[in-house]
């Protein structure tokens, strides 16, 4: 007696495309990765240590290293490089504003300091660029009714509110929702298994915002900086900051898919969900396929 074999449909492939997905993520999060073992490498050597460095500094030279080896081995591209370059200065004059206004600090010494600020602390927004342009190029992501002008406008408005909001009105409620309103009807479609699946654009920042709220987490508990309320003693990140990551990454999305619209990933035009053709390597092009 033979027993037929049943389909694999889309549900019951589910668990596996699941396993591909958290698979693809961890190789798209291999700078943020590397960054970390580093701060948790050091956290142990230098507690048990008396090193001739400081942490901060030895912290500078390892994530250089990694970036370029990262270039060295293709993993990344000279153009996305030039991204990552811009995260670092974006991040950096953020840091010198917040730790000058005593938002957050820096607990340990470093010698490579600008306005109190370890420069090392550029390579963490840095890393959050590496993994969008991973994801870009892993997950074959095409964005559908990418608005460019009013995001734009309204990443840059959610920046400078990082710095204005000391003295003026915080405006983030205002800009959260002028985001939804500009992304409404917006897709970011991706590949998993040879499959395309897609979500709404707002619904990917707010997760990319959770996962940068769970790692900030992990770098103030391995002392990469403090929060006001940690000095005495760790304790998790307000919750509300999981709102400005979600925010602060609008402003990353936007400088990455401003490289990648060159390359023809990123269409701005209406709600259109069609993606381009794809080119096999045995030369025959497929035809252009709905996500």
């Amino acid at each position: 007696m033979t027993s037929e074999r049943r389909p694999l449909t889309r549900a019951r492939l589910l668990p596996l495309r699941l396993v591909q997905f958290g698979l693809t993520q961890l190789l798209c999060c291999v700078f943020p990765l590397a960054v970390f073992a580093g701060l948790a490498l050091s956290a142990l050597v230098w507690d048990l240590v008396e090193m001739p460095v400081a942490r901060y500094d030895a912290l500078l030279v390892y994530v250089l290293a990694v970036q370029l080896a990262l270039v060295a081995l293709r993993v990344e591209t000279w153009r996305e490089l030039g991204v990552i370059c811009a995260f670092h200065v974006v991040g950096l004059a953020l840091e010198i504003f917040k730790v000058h206004v005593g938002s957050w600090s820096y607990p340990g010494d470093a010698v490579l300091r600008l306005g109190g600020v370890p420069v090392f602390s550029g390579f963490m927004y840095a890393s959050v660029g590496s993994y969008i342009c991973q994801a870009f190029r892993r997950f074959d992501l095409h964005v559908g009714g990418f608005r460019w002008w009013p995001v734009s406008l309204l990443a840059v408005a959610a920046y400078a509110n990082f710095f204005t909001h000391h003295a003026l009105p915080d405006l983030r409620w205002l800009i959260a929702l002028g985001f939804v309103a500009a992304l409404w009807g917006s897709t970011v479609h991706f590949t998993v298994g040879g499959e395309r699946y897609w979500m709404p654009t707002v619904q990917a920042f707010v997760l990319i915002g959770l996962f940068l709220w769970l790692a900030e987490n992990a770098a103030t508990l391995l002392g990469a900086w403090s929060y006001p309320d940690q000095r005495e003693g760790w304790q998790m990140v307000h919750l509300g900051k999981l709102g400005s990551w979600a925010l602060l990454i609008t402003l990353s999305f936007v400088l990455v898919a401003a490289v990648k619209a060159g390359e023809g990933t990123v269409y701005s035009g209406g709600s259109s969900r069609v993606t381009r053709a794809r080119v096999p390597r045995g030369g025959e092009r497929t035809p252009v396929r709905q996500d």
